[in-house]
């Protein structure tokens, strides 16, 4: 038995841009997915989640059996739940060369299915880590990190980016363009979350955007103009190393709050997104934005003080708070 876990993550800046090329700065944070992997006898994929936490169910199915999960729960998040998983195991059979390799796999995951913080990547990467550890492999974290994208990928019908699994693979703040993935270290900035228990669908929105970048040229400006946020802000990143000041604080703020327009622009934000970034905002945060795909899910807010906790908990589309610090560590076999 072998037990992996990997970080989930918050952007920013860049998702959306980040799929035509344009960079994007995800930071992993300490809400974390733990796989644990079984050998079995045969070659049969057994795959048990007791939170993937989409309406709080349990995921129990054999993948090999074609045994669907039966549960209540929305058919595209409950496909990704399960087939992420499945992907995972195919690239860890294939890099230990064993094709025939079956497994008992158990998901714990602190990481909310479908709100922007990265859980499927999470889930993703410390499957392969777990697996191929089962295996007998020995696998470079960045091998983890593309394996883990391939595997995104195939269950995104080729629409992923390399940020989140790169992110939750490597930990701490980074910066992805394209195949470009690189570490920017591990910047102290005081993340608040707030999640309206909703989730969109990654596929329909990135599908949005790319309906609207193609069919108008300022749509594709806005895109480009995603990119412009991102390398001023990883400028401020590097600049500030691991010990921020208030006026470096206040300019990824301001940053913050103009990406977060942009992606408005773009149709993907939502009322309850709106809300709780207004309310962060109004109650003193630096800057605040969505995070991930948008659509429902989760916002965040950089602000050292009380003040957004004490707002998004009083903000009637904010179901749970909590304050998020980095995760300076990325996957790891426990």
């Amino acid at each position: 038995m072998v037990t992996a876990s990997a970080p989930g993550k918050v952007y920013l800046f860049g998702e959306h841009a980040v799929v035509y090329g344009e960079p994007a700065v995800p930071c992993a944070i300490e809400r974390r997915a733990t796989v644990t992997v079984d050998r079995r006898d045969d070659a049969r994929l057994r795959v048990e989640s007791a939170d993937l936490h989409i309406s709080g169910f349990t995921v129990e199915y054999d993948a090999v059996g074609g045994t669907a999960p039966d549960v209540d729960a929305p058919t595209p998040l409950l496909e990704a739940a399960t087939g992420y998983v499945d992907a995972a195991i195919e690239q860890a059979r294939d890099a230990a060369d064993a094709p025939d390799a079956g497994f008992d796999v158990h998901v714990e995951s602190e990481i909310p299915l479908g709100g922007g913080l990265g859980s499927s990547a999470a889930v993703v990467v410390a499957t392969i880590a777990a697996a191929t550890a089962a295996l007998g492999v020995d696998v470079e974290d960045r091998e983890i990190a593309e394996r883990a994208y391939r595997a995104e990928s195939a269950v995104q019908d080729g629409e992923a980016s390399r940020a989140d699994t790169f992110c939750s693979t490597m930990g701490g703040a980074v910066r992805v363009a394209g195949d470009d993935c690189r570490t920017l270290g591990n910047p102290d900035l005081p993340f608040v979350v707030g999640y309206d228990g909703g989730a969109g669908d990654t596929g329909e929105l990135v599908a949005g955007v790319r309906a609207l970048r193609d069919e108008y040229d300022f749509a594709a400006d806005t895109v480009s103009a995603i990119g412009d946020v991102v390398r001023r802000g990883e400028t401020l990143i590097a600049d500030a190393a691991d010990d921020p000041t208030e006026e470096t604080l206040e300019e990824l703020g301001a940053l913050m709050n103009f990406n977060h327009g942009l992606l408005e622009a773009l149709g993907v934000s939502s009322r309850s997104l709106d809300e709780m970034v207004w309310a962060a905002r109004e109650a003193g945060a630096a800057g605040a934005k969505l995070t991930g795909a948008g659509g429902g899910g989760c916002i965040v807010a950089l602000d050292a003080g009380e003040g957004t906790e004490t707002a998004l908990d009083l903000t009637p589309t904010c179901e749970d708070v909590f304050r998020a610090e980095l995760a300076t560590e990325g996957v790891r076999v426990e």
